[in-house]
């Protein structure tokens, strides 16, 4: 019979997670806390990490919230310097946080919110990763990016999403030549989640946040909670990659031997969306 190696024991780790004030790095602050480790909670709304600060402890948790705006690259740095001086290391970072949008490109008005898309879903992430990677090198820990199909190949609707995307992609796939082992990389590549906010706060043509709309999600799309489960198995399993839901896997392969059937299926995927 064969035996899964466990990679990680979450219990004592120190677990940085960015964007944990709603959504995936919400759910998986609760999760990861309640596994053993401290978790340290960054986001904007320092109101909002205090409510679910409050719910983590009552529930047996261990973390702690920190007001940050991680396109400033100060409060980035701020960041990890607080949580090193707590707790003397960081085992994990998450890279949670992020921003979307949904319009054709030739139906936006105002474009400027493509800075604030590169701004959250690159810049943000590098920042982090500048001021953690001596600490996560020196615990040889684990940088995990909440990825997306749209860093691998083009989406309708998305442009400037995926471009942001396709640079984080490209950004930590050199970092982890480069490092060679000295830390650990886990991307999860996910689809349309149901049960976050990430819809609602997208960008839209006009250059302003969608909000509630009548769109609902497809039976394509996954439950948050099953979501940040498998992200969580895959880095206490040491994965490198994992797709959710798993045939986005199919991606690479297809844009490789079938692009136009590739890209006739997503046009008609977001469509349904």
């Amino acid at each position: 019979q064969k035996i899964r190696f466990i990679f990680l024991d979450l219990i004592g780790k120190v677990c940085v997670i960015t964007g944990a004030s709603s959504g995936i790095g919400q759910s998986l602050a609760k999760k990861i806390s309640l596994k053993g480790a401290t978790v340290v909670m960054a986001a904007r709304r320092n109101s909002k990490l205090i409510t679910i600060k409050e719910k983590i402890d009552n529930e047996g948790g261990r973390c702690i919230g920190i007001k940050t705006d991680i396109t400033k690259k100060l409060e980035c740095k701020q960041l990890i310097d607080e949580t090193i001086n707590l707790y003397g290391k960081i085992d994990i970072l998450i890279l949670g946080a992020g921003v979307s949008m949904w319009s054709p490109f030739e139906d936006i008005t105002d474009i400027s919110f493509f800075e604030d898309l590169m701004a959250t879903n690159y810049s943000g992430a590098v920042h982090c990763i500048h001021a953690a990677l001596p600490h996560l090198i020196s615990s040889k820990g684990i940088i995990v990016s909440c990825s997306t199909a749209q860093a691998l190949v083009g989406f309708t609707n998305h442009s400037g999403y995926a471009a942001s995307k396709h640079a984080l992609h490209g950004f930590l796939d050199t970092l982890d030549m480069e490092l060679n082992g000295k830390v650990q990389f886990l991307e999860a590549c996910l689809g349309w989640i149901r049960g976050t906010n990430m819809r609602s706060n997208a960008f839209g043509p006009s250059g302003t946040k969608m909000g509630e709309t009548k769109r609902k999600h497809s039976s394509n799309s996954v439950d948050l909670d099953v979501c940040t489960d498998k992200i969580i198995n895959a880095i206490m399993e040491r994965k490198k990659t994992i797709y959710i839901p798993w045939k986005l896997s199919l991606i690479p392969y297809l844009d490789l031997f079938f692009g136009k059937f590739l890209r006739n299926k997503i046009t008609k995927a977001v469509k349904s969306e």
